[in-house]
C-alpha cells in the first residue's frame, strides 16, 4: 500500500471512531509504528487531525468539511456498492437532480450506462465527467464555487434548483439521526440539499452505515421527508425499524 492510500484510510477511521492509535494502525497496515507517526504528523501538518499521544484524533468537527480529494478516496468500496444500488433504480429517460457529495461521481459513473438522461447538479467533478454525455441534458445550477470542495452553492444556485421540477433527486450526507433526522456540515450545502428534494417526485438519501446515528452541524430534513435510504449494507434491526415507521425505503446491495 502507497503512503498516500494508507492515510486516506487513516482518514477514513477518524471520521468513523473519531480516534486512532499508533500501535494499532502499525498492526492494522503491516508497519512500524515509526512509519505510522509520520503519517500522524503529515496529517497534523495538513490541518486533518490532531497527532496525540499514542496516536490522533479526529479533527472532522460538525464544522470542517474534509477536502474533496480525500473524501474521494475514502470508503470507495462501500461508495461503489451504494452506486450499483442507486444505479438499478434509475430508468433510461429520467430527470434527476444529483448533489456535490463524493458519493455522486461514483453513482454518475454507474448512470452513464443509462440513456438520455437529464442531469442537473452544482458539482463540477460531475459536469467534467459528463462532458462527453451528448445524448444527456446537463445542467449546472451555477452559483459561488466552494473552496476545497469543488460544488456551486449561494442563492442563485439555490433559485436555479427550485425553477426547475425533476423525477429524482439524490443527495448523501454527513449523519442521519433518528431524532434529528439528516444532517451535513455546513449551512451552504444543507440549503442545495433542501433546494434539490424539494424539488423531486422521489428523495434518495444515499448514505453509507457508518453515518447512521451521527450528528452533524446543519439539519437537512426528517427521515420521513426522504423516500428511500440507500446503504453499503443491511442496517440493523432498530434501523430497519426507524425506517418502516417513518416510511422510508432501506435499499442496499
Amino acid at each position: 500500500m502507497l503512503a498516500i492510500e494508507r492515510r486516506k484510510e487513516i482518514l477514513s477511521r477518524l471520521e468513523a471512531e473519531g480516534k486512532v492509535l499508533v500501535s494499532e494502525l502499525a498492526k492494522s497496515f503491516d508497519v512500524t509504528e515509526e512509519t505510522i507517526r509520520r503519517d500522524l504528523e503529515k496529517l497534523d501538518r495538513e490541518g486533518l487531525a490532531s497527532k496525540t499521544y499514542g496516536g490522533a484524533v479526529s479533527k472532522h468537527t460538525a464544522t470542517l468539511d474534509l477536502p474533496y480529494k480525500i473524501r474521494i478516496g475514502v470508503n470507495v468500496e462501500e461508495k461503489q456498492r451504494i452506486a450499483d444500488t442507486v444505479a438499478a433504480m434509475i430508468e433510461d429517460g429520467e430527470r434527476i437532480m444529483i448533489d456535490s457529495s463524493s458519493t455522486a461521481i461514483y453513482i454518475i459513473k454507474k448512470l452513464k450506462e443509462k440513456k438520455n438522461l437529464t442531469v442537473i447538479t452544482n458539482s463540477v467533478v460531475i459536469l467534467l465527467e459528463l462532458a462527453d454525455k451528448s445524448d444527456w441534458k446537463v445542467l449546472s445550477t451555477g452559483g459561488n464555487l466552494k473552496e476545497g470542495a469543488l460544488s456551486l452553492t449561494g442563492s442563485s444556485a439555490e433559485k436555479m434548483i427550485r425553477s426547475y421540477h425533476v423525477d429524482t433527486a439524490i443527495c448523501s450526507c454527513k449523519g442521519v439521526d433518528s431524532e434529528i433526522g439528516v444532517t451535513d456540515s455546513n449551512e451552504q450545502d444543507s440549503l442545495i440539499k433542501q433546494a434539490m428534494f424539494a424539488s423531486a417526485e422521489r428523495r434518495i438519501l444515499a448514505a453509507d452505515t457508518q453515518k447512521l446515528g451521527k450528528k452533524s452541524f446543519v439539519r437537512v430534513c426528517e427521515l420521513g421527508e426522504i423516500d428511500a435510504l440507500v446503504t453499503d449494507q443491511r442496517v440493523n434491526d432498530e434501523w430497519v425499524e426507524l425506517c418502516r415507521q417513518n416510511g422510508v425505503e432501506n435499499l442496499y446491495q
